[in-house]
């Protein structure tokens, strides 16, 4: 039950914001509430914003009724800065308007914009933004630039900080102004005069307490994100450029970011780099030392537990194995305009560290896929302590700072902390040129005794970062929880009053994110911990980092995979406690549809996920444990009598496209939404893009070379969904590709009994494994048989099928799909003719999973010559039939899309189904590539 006041704030809040987008179901205000932190509090109130108005009237509202409020961009934090027990706003999807000007020499973004993708808007212009931090693919601008994130290169002069140009805010009381809009800071002098001549009060203080201004001025000459920018109070003094910057770091504490617009920074497109390998890590930062000197754009320090904790991973180099403990390394980048100044440049940074003893040679390399490995490196090394946890643990990852010239000394002393502690499996690396260590290992908060362990060690950490270094106990990842009882320590007396005075002026009743960054309370770092309970085998080792979930069809329409696994340890947790309260009920049952059903288990999270996690097996194995008898026993029935269910759907299929001619679209639509409403939703929604029947050619036709054989093995979905009514291409997909081949010289030969055989997909989604394992096995025989034991290449026309068939089937099977055997096998026996037209692609996610986009894209270029790759559509959510019962995730998953190819005049992919969605949502008609490659094909003559 809402607390009284939470009630009134939500009935006022409805009036607007959809309630569609205000969540307070235990549930969902878990998993919404759950950021990578190890921290937990369950707000009372999510609602996720699209516009500026609505967090206005939020703000407004919450500062009447003196009730705190936390925003959240992406979740990623780690430092406890996004979570709260009270009203948490997110970032929905409207945030993501941009501009570039100025000759590219500026970029205004939304705060819902993703890091990554503001660098890839900017990358034909051969620029990017300044902060690098290693979440960039997931995190959004306004937490980057709320917690001043860095990164590999960026260091102290490319950081959210230096390169901030203007801002656009949203105060504690509602109040807008944009620092760029003279109009803005005219009307905010007037109304807020007060907060500006605080401000600058401020600043004369600093500047006349002796010693103060230099202080802080050292204290940035490192990277540093405890507490408040305080160098805004030196470095400007205009109210409203110190105003800004003060709020680069703040966490929310001060405002919200509504708009920022950065001076963006030089991609230089020739990059090179080198793993040095050092005997030990005083040889390591003597090397980085110099190395500051030097044209190099980063500089990564790993010690030699972190890189034996990589060693025996694929793709590693061989010189990890069997390393000295007392070894370390430096990933040293280099980059340049071109391609002769960064020879130079090797030239030179090879020369500078000859005399620092080293283990093996530098060797620089400008391949790609070469120095992508060593990066592999560096960016294996934060999972491979999460992967090696023990169940119940969590994987802790702190930053500090040092002045670079006493980086050894401190890295040997926080070794020996780790062992005087107890943690063995503690590793360290970090940006060694900002002097810049990162340090993760595992911890159990699951006792008195473990939590005090920790608390121990922070407290050592603490003394020995401030007391004997001067350095920075969060030099990127930002105060929040984590670190706030030790500001005042790291800071001084004088700066923390600073620091409280600030936090005052801009926020007097204390709402904006309350216990972040200023926290009274000594023991705030060790209060409010993450449970992380044992849930299940495949889920076990996430560590609720939120990097799967840009990829996630369903991450705007329900849950994403990190919210699934919260949600499901948390139902575990209670279960496992024998509480069977009616808040587990209500867990459990919100969990079907949130958690399960609009899960569309493609797996592409395990592509993003730093310990290769895929939730959509989960879900299926969810799935598996929850079907019942009666469903077992269909599945039985369907898989022994799948012949006659394939001829059933394509008879019903016919029917309804004929009722569909018959009526028109309109009729159909109503009549089929009517019946879904009626049916409870139990009856699947029609779509304009429901294909017609289908049918199989009955014979493969003959050779016209000798011996060219192939079999073809159209998948069930192709043998039973033949093309929509409003397309004009009427040719079932089998019948295209049998004309495709045969064009080509094969003969194509089937496999017996076709109508019967399946790959298994249709049943494993739905959790049946042992009629999937029946069905493979069956198709196994055949295409064994038919192939003459692997001697004829076997092509199935369907990704997802074709890729269960490569993990259950017998090795000596040589299987492809459309796009791999059309450039392995089709280009050197047909002539290719590009045809003048601009075509839409879609890699569904079983071809980005055997990666096979970029083939993709190959392919399609020697047969048009326009292609279009909608960004940011990843999986398109239809997921098998699920977008017939749930089209809603489909919708949700290509949101965008149309807007993106509007001017394409068809679109290719590998998947019948997945066409379906696309077709509705792009409105251009999707076919499989075969049939583009089929237009663009003539014999070789």
């Amino acid at each position: 039950m809402l607390p009284t006041a939470y009630k009134t704030f939500l009935r006022h809040l409805l009036e607007c914001v959809p309630r569609e987008r205000v969540f307070t179901d235990p549930l969902r205000t878990l998993a919404y509430g759950t950021d990578a932190s190890f921290y937990r509090l369950i707000p009372k109130v999510v609602v996720d914003t699209h516009t500026e108005d609505e967090v206005v009237a939020i703000l407004k509202l919450a500062h009447r009724m003196r009730l705190p409020v936390t925003f959240r961009a992406a979740g990623t934090s780690l430092s406890g800065q996004s979570v709260t027990d009270s009203i948490l706003v997110r970032l929905g999807d409207g945030w993501r308007k941009y501009a570039i000007f100025d000759n590219a020499t500026k970029i205004r973004l939304q705060p819902g914009i993703i890091g990554s993708h503001a660098n890839r808007l900017l990358a034909e212009f051969g620029k990017k933004i300044g902060p690098d931090p290693a979440s960039i693919d997931t995190a959004k601008i306004g937490g980057i630039v709320a917690n001043n994130a860095s990164g590999m290169c960026c260091g102290v002069a490319e950081n959210s900080y230096k390169t901030l140009h203007r801002m656009r805010l949203v105060l504690a009381d509602g109040t807008v102004v944009d620092t760029g809009d003279d109009k803005s800071r005219a009307a905010f002098g007037r109304s807020h005069g007060a907060i500006l001549e605080g401000l600058a009060a401020l600043r004369q203080r600093v500047l006349d307490t002796p010693g103060l201004a230099d202080r802080i001025r050292h204290k940035f000459k490192i990277k540093n994100t405890t507490g408040y920018s305080l160098n805004a109070l030196v470095d400007f003094s205009d109210p409203f450029e110190i105003m800004q910057h003060l709020m680069v770091g703040s966490e929310g504490t001060l405002g919200f970011i509504s708009e920022v617009t950065y001076h963006t920074v030089t991609e230089h497109p020739h990059k090179a780099s080198a793993l040095v390998i050092f005997p030990t890590i005083r040889d390591a930062c003597e090397a980085t030392t110099i190395l500051r000197g030097e044209p190099v754009s980063a500089v990564e320090l790993m010690d030699s537990a972190a890189l034996c904790s990589v060693a025996d991973k694929p793709g590693m180099p061989g010189c990890l194995i069997g390393l000295s403990g007392q070894a370390a390394a430096l990933l040293v980048e280099t980059r340049a305009a071109e391609k002769s100044k960064l020879e130079e440049q090797i030239a030179r940074i090879t020369a500078s560290i000859d005399a620092i003893p080293k283990v093996g040679p530098v060797e620089f390399t400008d391949i790609p896929a070469e120095f992508g490995k060593l990066w592999a490196v560096r960016k294996g090394l934060f999972p491979a302590v999460g992967a090696v946890r023990k169940v119940g643990t969590t994987v802790i990852i702190e930053d500090v700072a040092f002045p670079i010239a006493r980086l050894a000394d401190a890295t040997v002393e926080l070794q020996g902390m780790f062992a005087k502690h107890g943690y063995t499996e503690a590793i360290i690396f970090g940006h060694a040129l900002e002097g810049n260590l990162h340090f993760v290992f595992t911890q159990d908060f699951n006792s008195p005794a473990e939590i005090e362990r920790y608390r121990a060690f922070m407290d050592d950490v603490a003394t020995m970062v401030v007391e004997r270094y001067d350095g920075s106990l969060k030099a990127e990842h930002g105060t929040g929880r984590n670190m706030a009882p030790f500001v005042e320590m790291e800071w001084g007396h004088d700066a923390y009053v600073l620091m409280k005075e600030i936090k005052t002026l801009f926020d007097p009743n204390g709402l904006m994110n309350p216990g972040v960054i200023i926290n009274e309370d000594a023991e705030a770092h060790v209060k409010h911990l993450k449970p992380l309970p044992p849930a299940h085998s495949i889920i076990d080792k996430c560590i609720e980092c939120g990097f799967c979930e840009p990829v996630c069809p369903s991450r705007n329409v329900t849950f994403t995979p990190r919210q699934r696994i919260v949600g499901w340890r948390e139902i575990r947790r209670m279960q496992d406690g024998a509480e069977k309260s009616r808040l587990l009920r209500e867990l459990f049952s919100g969990y079907g549809y949130l958690g399960d059903d609009t899960c569309a288990t493609d797996g592409l999270c395990a592509t993003r996920c730093p310990v290769g996690i895929n939730t959509g097996s989960f879900i299926k194995e969810l799935r598996a444990d929850q079907t019942g008898k009666y469903a077992t026993r269909s599945a039985d029935w369907v898989a022994k009598h799948f012949g006659l269910v394939c001829r059933t759907v394509n008879t019903s299929l016919k029917t309804v496209d004929l009722l569909h001619g018959l009526v028109g679209t309109d009729v159909m639509e109503k009549g089929s939404s009517f019946l879904r409403v009626v049916s409870l939703k139990k009856i699947p929604l029609w779509n304009r893009a429901m294909p017609g029947g289908s049918s199989v050619p009955r014979s493969g036709g003959m050779a016209t070379v000798p011996g060219r054989r192939v079999v073809y093995f159209p998948s069930c979905i192709a043998r039973s969904m033949g093309p929509a009514r409003d397309d004009n291409e009427r040719d079932p997909l089998p019948a295209k590709t049998v004309s495709l081949l045969i064009k080509a010289g094969y003969e194509v030969l089937f496999p017996e009994r076709l109508g019967d055989l399946c790959c298994g997909q249709p049943f494993e989604s739905k959790g049946f494994k042992a009629q999937a394992d029946m069905k493979a096995k069956e198709l196994d025989a055949a295409l064994l048989k038919v192939s003459n034991d692997g001697e004829y290449p076997v092509l199935c026309d369907t990704s997802p099928c074709l890729m269960r068939m490569r993990e259950t089937l017998d090795r000596r099977l040589k299987l492809y799909e459309p796009i791999e055997f059309a450039l392995e096998h089709l280009t050197d026996k047909l002539t290719f003719t590009r045809l003048e037209r601009k075509v839409a692609l879609h890699a569904t996610c079983t071809a980005r999973k055997m990666g096979l986009e970029g083939k993709l894209l190959q392919l399609a270029q020697l047969c048009a010559t326009e292609t279009v790759v909608p960004e940011d559509i990843y999986c398109c959510g239809f997921a098998g039939d699920r977008g017939f019962s749930f089209p809603e995730l489909n919708a949700g998953a290509l949101a965008g899309l149309r807007e993106q190819v509007e001017t394409c005049t068809e679109g290719y992919s590998t998947s019948r189904t997945c066409e379906v969605g696309l077709s509705l949502h792009g409105r251009i008609p999707y076919r499989n590539i075969l049939y583009l490659v089929d237009e663009a094909t003539s014999p070789m003559r």
